[in-house]
């Protein structure tokens, strides 16, 4: 519980790209928050593209909260990292860590893939930050509103 409260407040939160050897020219810059966007309606994060079994590496410190597979999202990693922030990384082709695992900005956690609604398309990473902390000045109108707030775009911390 102790490692939790100091990696939420203490940490300092240092993003870096997930998908080794992925640079700006692998993600469409004007894709967090694009609507319409299939089954999810509104993209809440940016997808990565690499080839399947390129390695994923923890784009932060943090503790896996959750890996398996969700849904839409297949083969999926949730961890905890700095600021009480969750990193969610989904289409994995393979999960390379488990259940409370302490995690270095850096270490490999995965491959790229295209499991969950992915299948079939160019395997690619989904990568989302969700706050825990909501931020209701981001509140937007026209595209699921409130949950705006929870989300924070990963291309400002990548670029």
């Amino acid at each position: 519980m102790l490692t939790i409260v100091i990696l939420g407040f203490l940490v300092p939160e240092e993003i870096q790209m997930p998908v080794k050897g992925a640079d700006s020219n692998d993600y469409n810059s004007e894709s967090f928050w694009y609507y319409p966007w299939g089954q999810s309606v509104t993209h809440k994060g940016v997808d990565i593209f690499a080839d399947t079994g390129t390695e994923i590496q923890s784009p932060t410190t943090g503790i896996v909260l959750f890996k398996g597979e969700l849904g839409l999202g297949g083969n999926v990693i949730i961890a905890l990292g700095p600021k009480w922030r969750l990193h969610y990384l989904a289409h994995l082709n393979s999960v390379d860590c488990k259940y409370f695992d302490f995690l270095s900005g850096g270490e490999l956690v995965g491959t790229v893939g295209d499991s969950g609604n992915a299948k079939g398309k160019p395997p690619h990473l989904h990568y989302s930050i969700i706050t825990i902390i909501p931020y209701p000045w981001r509140i937007d109108s026209d595209r699921q509103g409130w949950k705006k707030m929870f989300y924070l775009n990963p291309i400002d911390k990548l670029d």
